[in-house]
């Protein structure tokens, strides 16, 4: 009776009891036909388990950001060989739905995007997710090379294919830093490449019109894979 009754149970409500694959899984369009289009993008307070991943890593010790503050958004994604992903961020409530509607927006008209995993799956390490071209939100850290914290400390940022989108800023010695630090032949954004952001892409098009400022736009350094609100 247990099972008829989980049975019907999932015919009714397929997403409650069926959770969407890992971040980085590939969905195919009967994968995709199963879960319902609609419901793999999803915005939804912290599971405990989601929590439990965070903790120690991008929600250290001391961590002044509340856990109710925050949303864990599912979304999918094409990454850069045409395949269709599973992908998850976290994010500050006051952003989940803007970033989960770009993402659908996105994912609609087949953008790339490399990656799109927690920051945590990279121990909270912010120079191996970027070197990974990897796309997150949510960390609780400083700015670099400063006391400050981060706009993503509140989760009120998004960095998007960060390997072809680095950010520089100058020295006080006049040399350049570049992160990730693979990345200095992306920095010339006079080159035509894949998954370049500028103000003709489609994703500086979609944050933009939600009140995100880019990045690309500041003076004192360049930051083309930033988004923050």
């Amino acid at each position: 009776m247990r099972t008829l009754g989980l049975l019907l149970l999932a015919m009714l409500f397929p997403a409650t009891l069926s959770a969407q694959p890992p971040a980085g899984t590939v969905m195919s369009a009967a994968d995709i036909a199963e879960y319902g289009l609609d419901s793999c993008f999803r915005v939804a307070p912290l599971s405990d388990a989601v929590f439990a991943r965070m903790q120690g890593k991008s929600y250290p010790k001391g961590c002044r950001i509340g856990r109710n503050e925050l949303r864990h958004v599912r979304v999918l994604h094409y990454d850069l060989e045409g395949h269709v992903r599973t992908g998850e961020l976290v994010c500050n409530r006051q952003i989940a739905d803007d970033v989960a509607e770009i993402f659908r927006e996105l994912y609609d008209n087949k953008y790339p995007i490399g990656s799109v995993r927690l920051i945590d799956d990279f121990d909270a390490d912010d120079r191996q997710s970027m070197r990974a071209n990897n796309t997150s939100c949510f960390c609780y850290r400083g700015v670099a090379g400063g006391k400050k914290l981060s706009k993503h400390a509140r989760g009120l940022a998004v960095d998007i294919n960060p390997l072809y989108n680095p950010c520089r800023r100058r020295l006080s010695g006049g040399k350049w830093r570049v992160e990730p630090d693979n990345a200095v032949k992306y920095c010339d954004r006079s080159k035509a490449f894949p998954c370049k952001i500028d103000r003709n892409d489609l994703c500086y098009r979609l944050f933009t019109a939600r009140g995100f400022r880019w990045g690309g736009n500041w003076r004192t350094l360049k930051d083309w894979q930033h988004f923050e609100k």
